[in-house]
């Protein structure tokens, strides 16, 4: 009776696994894991029209990548270009504005020298240094704007390190160069003028042709003074 009631009995009750959904760790995957790994982004950096990524993998790894961003190097290409407009325009201001007032700087000389070549005001201004100390600055600081590494191989072209036609008329490109020319002439051609205009007054005779045409055509103007000169001495000799 006994027997048939142990084997009559009822096995205990096995209780399932029981497994708690909110304390079990959440199913990723793997993949999605390591792309969001290897897709972790920092800072972004603008540097120069380039984006500076830095990244990192799973594998404690990092890497910057430098993307380009489409319209920043146009815009930094419209820049430069801007930049170098502005430049170029206030050199060529800058050497307008260095012929024209160059230029009216000794225009009164001149004038004096002819219309009033005897006036004792007239010799105190052409005997003056203060126009060839002006015209010296001036020519020196256009120099220095117009200087360019190619300057000199322009200058001393030939394999004899003298000056060739060519090279010349490269340098002379610039109207800088042209304008530091000009003063150039101004100075020089002001100081024949003035070298004529007293020797004329040394030796009595007439130098305002002479003096004028020193103005514009510097060897002309001299070699007048020379001509006009040997003809009065040759006119004097005749009347005496």
């Amino acid at each position: 009776m006994s027997f048939s009631s142990c084997f009559l009995r009822a096995p205990p009750c096995v209780s399932p696994l029981r497994v708690d959904l909110h304390t079990r760790p959440p199913i990723t995957n793997l993949c999605n894991t390591r792309a969001s790994n290897n897709s972790h982004e920092s800072t972004k950096i603008w540097v120069l029209g380039m984006r500076q990524r830095s990244s990192s993998n799973f594998l404690g790894g990092s890497r910057t990548i430098s993307i380009p961003i489409p319209g920043t190097m146009a815009v930094h290409r419209k820049s430069s270009v801007v930049s170098a407009l502005c430049n170029g325009l206030a050199n060529s201001q800058i050497a307008a504005s260095a012929f024209t007032w160059g230029t009216v700087a000794v225009l009164p000389c001149y004038t004096f020298m002819v219309v009033a070549p005897q006036a004792d005001f007239t010799k105190k201004i052409v005997a003056s240094s203060i126009p060839y100390i002006a015209l010296a600055i001036l020519y020196a600081y256009l120099l220095y704007l117009s200087w360019t590494p190619d300057t000199i191989r322009y200058m001393f072209a030939s394999k004899y390190l003298l000056p060739e036609l060519p090279g010349i008329a490269k340098m002379f490109s610039s109207e800088m160069t042209l304008a530091s020319a000009w003063i150039h002439l101004l100075a020089v051609d002001l100081f024949a003028a003035r070298q004529v205009y007293f020797d004329g007054l040394q030796d009595n005779v007439e130098t305002r042709h002479s003096v004028s045409l020193c103005l514009l055509f510097c060897p002309i103007g001299i070699l007048t003074h020379f001509i006009t000169k040997a003809v009065s001495r040759k006119t004097e000799h005749g009347t005496r």
